[in-house]
């Protein structure tokens, strides 16, 4: 009864709602955002998910500052003969480690909202389809970042001083999360293949595990047996420090940093087009 009288309402043509009705009609539909809009709004709902689930931060904060302090003390005296100068060597490894680690909640958290249904939501929306994905990529940058600084400023606590200055920190830390960005889309193609968050993480810490480890990041691989040097030598994680420590050092190699970036350059043209494929298929 109710619903009869208010269309009766509407369709009077005295009814003072007429003409409103009317000049609403008339009005053109606001454009769609474009697709930076699209990217920059999931960026931002990536970084409030720190705010929503600080626990995330522990592998930004508390790993860095573990590593750098535990092995500068620990192994800086018989590695090198001091804490300080193995520090200068340490501190550059660290960084990559620290940032590769971080990769791994990339899948992890889009794993989590396609278990809760959400992303279902988003492909009904007249976005770009790919801007969830993307977007939430470009919000882990500042992730990336974060660790970098992080890792940086324990480094000066400890009196670790980069010879390039400022342009050799803000180099490295581009280099970083070209890296990080490239090498996420491996967790991303892990996080849609995979049923559950927890085992996302679980291949993905047997995946980074021996790539880190197995590198020059902590010792020189010259100590190592002729097997394990060849192994380094094709790491893209080995390659990455090198050209960090080069860079920090004031001398950068554009070639090495040309040589880290194979890498990541590889992974994209692979694991992206992939995610594509498996995020549409998936239901």
């Amino acid at each position: 009864m109710s619903e009869s009288l208010n269309q009766n309402t509407i369709d009077a043509p005295n009814s003072p709602i007429q003409p409103d009705l009317h000049r609403l009609m008339q009005q053109s539909a606001p454009p769609l955002p474009g697709t930076l809009s699209n990217l920059s709004t999931f960026a931002w709902r990536a970084l409030l998910k720190i705010k929503h689930v600080p626990e995330q931060l522990f592998d930004v904060l508390i790993t860095p500052i573990m590593f750098t302090v535990m092995f500068t003390f620990l192994f800086g005296g018989a590695l090198a003969g001091s804490p300080q100068e193995y520090l200068v060597f340490l501190l550059p490894g660290i960084l990559a480690q620290t940032v590769v680690f971080t990769t791994i909640y990339t899948g992890v958290t889009l794993n989590t909202d396609i278990s809760k249904g959400i992303y279902d939501r988003f492909k009904s929306m007249p976005i770009w389809r790919a801007s969830p994905l993307v977007g939430a990529m470009a919000g882990d940058v500042i992730r990336y970042t974060g660790s970098s600084v992080i890792v940086f400023a324990i480094g000066l606590l400890l009196g670790y001083r980069p010879e390039g200055g400022v342009f050799s920190v803000v180099l490295a830390i581009v280099l970083l999360n070209l890296f990080a960005f490239g090498s996420g889309w491996v967790f991303t193609t892990l996080g849609l293949l995979l049923r559950t968050p927890g085992a996302v993480m679980t291949l993905s810490w047997a995946v980074l595990m021996p790539v880190t480890f197995a590198s020059n990041i902590f010792v020189d691989p010259a100590t190592m047996p002729d097997w394990l040097q060849a192994a380094i030598g094709v790491n893209p994680v080995a390659h990455l420090v090198t050209a960090l420590r080069d860079i920090l050092a004031g001398q950068p190699s554009w070639s090495g940093i040309a040589l880290s970036l194979l890498a990541p350059a590889v992974l994209t043209a692979i694991f992206g087009p992939l995610t594509m494929v498996l995020y549409q298929r998936q239901r």
